[in-house]
């Protein structure tokens, strides 16, 4: 178990740790010192083998007395990821083995909680059987960012085909706007920019509170360097704008943060400091 949140237990489910692109490519409005700057907010950030970016790939398995919900749910097995060939056509038990070492197995799990509709936060949304795309989650409720959706349905890509119609077919998927009461303390906070329906996900339990940031923060040093824009943002400014508020809200609160791509072990807490955060990690 990586914490409690009051009465609500977290469980990080690590699909992969491993570099990606490089910082430069990804935060093109950081400026020339953007190694420099992650790595002294968070050494062996960058591989010096590659010169990527090490982000973990992970989703949150948050279990209350009443239900077990997956934050998110990586690449999964099987998918067509051509821009990136380490997430193509993965064959890996990682994922469904830290499921098991939290004491679930598929079909326990009753609310899939997709953030928002990247590739690498809806790919365990399915599985492959029998050369069919069939739900991972038999008897969950998935909810998606009713937003995000529009861009999928216009230009329907392999991530729509492959993660996310089967799951609309199957009568599992659920569209929701904003705020949304997920039940138990656990609930969605908008963060959009990143993409147009992007939400966090507040845990309030027992007096302690949370925060489980998707991605409207990749890196730590981004709580320093709030301004820096991502490649894979859809509106950079507005993205900004969500981040700014989710630092300023989880500082203002006293929340645990939970940063999805974060350098391990992502948990932390922020400190509003003028115009920028610090970020003080925990163990």
């Amino acid at each position: 178990m990586l914490c409690k949140i009051g009465a609500v237990e977290v469980w990080r489910i690590l699909e992969s740790n491993a570099p990606f692109l490089r910082p430069a490519e990804l935060f093109p409005n950081a400026g020339p010192d953007v190694n420099a700057l992650i790595e002294a907010r968070a050494p062996g950030s960058v591989d010096p083998a590659t010169g990527g970016l090490i982000l973990p790939i992970q989703g949150f398995l948050l279990k209350t007395s009443n239900q077990t919900v997956l934050v998110d749910a990586c690449v999964g097995n099987d998918k067509t990821v051509d821009f990136f060939t380490p997430w193509h056509q993965r064959s890996d038990g990682r994922f469904l083995a830290g499921l098991m070492q939290a004491g679930v197995t598929p079909a326990d799990i009753d609310v899939v909680l997709c953030t928002h509709l990247h590739v690498d936060h809806v790919g365990w949304n399915t599985r492959l059987e029998n050369g069919q795309w069939v739900p991972t989650f038999p008897k969950a409720r998935y909810l998606m960012p009713a937003a995000d959706l529009p861009a999928h349905e216009r230009r329907p890509s392999e991530i729509y085909t492959e993660s996310l119609l089967p799951v609309i077919a199957a009568g599992q998927a659920e569209m929701v706007d904003g705020e949304h009461e997920v039940g138990d303390g656990i609930r969605l906070m908008p963060t959009p920019g990143h993409t147009d329906g992007h939400v966090s996900v507040v845990i309030e339990s027992g007096g302690a509170r949370a925060v489980i940031t998707g991605d409207a923060i990749h890196i730590t040093a981004q709580c320093w360097h709030p301004d820096w824009q991502f490649k894979f943002d859809r509106d950079g400014d507005r993205a900004v704008l969500s981040r700014r508020h989710l630092l300023e809200t989880a500082a203002g609160a006293g929340m645990e943060v939970l940063g999805t791509h974060f350098a391990l072990p992502s948990r932390g807490r922020i400190l509003a400091k003028g115009d920028t955060f610090t970020w003080f990690p925990l163990s």
